[in-house]
């Protein structure tokens, strides 16, 4: 396994800009069909790899509106991406979302078991349930799942998914010309799983990869989304805004997976991060002053706003008004995010105004500030308890290229980031045990 005094980086591509960024696309650094251009992704996956970040993650969602971002209008599905990305990257990982409310178990696990042997054992599944409740309306659904179902599917299919990764044990194709001996059909496993969502029979018809099975990553803080997370996340995705929320946060995911018989330090937490550099702090601030005044825009935030509300149309509302209690119509959506807007804005008695300025109007960063100063902030993060490491968003690829020019080279110095790859595998750079499969071992190191 890796040293846990290293940290760990990811690099989250969203081209032409995703939530709170609908004018990114105007940055002449970026090609305008840069979501689209796989050319572009294996530029800066090819970079990530160079600097020896641990992982490429591709967001995904399967609904859309006129008013969703550039970036979730035109997109390439993330599985067909990250294979192109497999065989033109050697080391870094490749992880992609998949949502376990619209397909079927055994297509994900084969799916993604193809890409962990494409890659050589560098894939990672981002476990999600569709917040998007128009999705349904794409898979000849009248509704979306409600929260309990949606959660009770996501665990049932990791746990099929996992199941049916183990189809075969690691020595059961002797591939003896001599003999003639192809499969020793006694290590072929079926699975027979007879559950509340999903009744599978298997085997899968595809072997484990160098790592065993693809890393498995979950992104949400509801209270169900939390539990999911400690009880199936080996890489938990989450969003804070201070080192004390980020430390709660992950000690929070640590002591949960405790209580579910897990060894903590096989759950490594890696919030997203935003980072803007100039040649002083002062330069830096300036620099994401511009950026920001460029991309906010109070009309297209209202409609934003409608997102984890079941993209509700707030346009409607006079904008200095009082909020509306609208979070009925966010039931099947993203209802904890709802809430806390609706409930935040019930207690302050904040205007529609007030909320979307809450919400998305521009306000400094943390990660801000020349090389020094970022770096600073990033080790002061890790090493005070508050994270495992980081996923940066490539909001604007000048900045990103900056900081692997000049921030990784710090990290390294300081003995906090790795010079070179620990292993050729995701579980391996992450520091997470291969799961030997449940029919012939228990777990090993990386």
């Amino acid at each position: 396994m890796t040293d846990s005094t290293k940290l760990h980086l990811g690099v989250i591509l969203t081209g032409a800009g995703g939530p709170g960024h609908p004018k990114t696309w105007l940055d002449d650094d970026l090609p305008l069909d840069s979501s689209v251009d796989v050319d572009w992704y294996i530029e800066y996956a090819r970079l990530a790899e160079r600097a020896k970040f641990d992982l490429v993650f591709i967001v995904d969602s399967q609904f859309i509106t006129p008013d969703s971002p550039p970036h979730y209008l035109n997109r390439l599905e993330p599985l067909t991406l990250l294979s192109a990305l497999a065989v033109t990257t050697s080391h870094i990982g490749l992880v992609g979302t998949a949502t376990t409310s619209y397909n079927d178990p055994y297509n994900l696990a084969r799916r993604f078991a193809s890409l962990d042997l494409i890659s050589r054992g560098r894939a990672g599944w981002n476990v999600v349930t569709s917040g998007d409740a128009g999705t349904a309306g794409n898979y000849g659904r009248d509704e979306h799942y409600d929260y309990d179902t949606r959660y009770g599917r996501a665990r049932e299919s990791v746990e099929v998914i996992r199941g049916l990764w183990d189809s075969y044990e690691d020595d059961a194709f002797p591939r003896d010309r001599a003999s003639g001996v192809f499969l020793d059909p006694s290590k072929q496993h079926r699975l027979d799983h007879r559950g509340e969502h999903f009744s599978v029979v298997g085997p899968l018809n595809i072997e484990r990869s160098p790592q065993g099975q693809p890393v498995v990553f979950q992104a949400g803080d509801s209270e169900q989304g939390r539990d999911l997370g400690a009880t199936i996340g080996e890489g938990i995705f989450t969003h804070a805004s201070s080192l004390e929320q980020a430390r709660a946060f992950r000690d929070d995911i640590r002591s949960r997976a405790v209580e579910k018989g897990r060894d903590p330090d096989s759950v490594k937490i890696l919030p997203g991060i935003s980072v803007y550099l100039g040649d002083t702090d002062a330069d830096a601030r300036r620099i994401e002053r511009e950026y920001q005044a460029i991309e906010y825009d109070f009309d297209r935030a209202v409609k934003e706003l409608g997102r984890p509300f079941g993209w509700h149309d707030f346009s409607q509302y006079d904008a200095d008004a009082a909020f509306p209690d609208v979070r009925a119509v966010a039931a099947l959506s993203f209802k904890t995010q709802a809430d806390r807007i609706t409930e935040t804005a019930l207690s302050e008695g904040l205007t529609l105004r007030q909320v979307v300025e809450r919400v998305s109007a521009p306000r400094p960063g943390v990660f801000v500030g020349s090389s020094e100063t970022v770096a600073d902030l990033l080790v002061e993060w890790f090493e005070g308890g508050g994270t495992d490491g980081y996923n940066l968003h490539v909001d604007h690829p000048s900045q990103f290229r900056r900081f692997v020019a000049e921030v990784v080279p710090l990290l390294q110095e300081r003995g906090v980031f790795r010079r070179d790859y620990e292993s050729t595998t995701l579980r391996g750079n992450l520091g997470i045990p291969v799961p030997r499969n449940r029919y012939s071992g228990a777990l090993v190191d990386a």
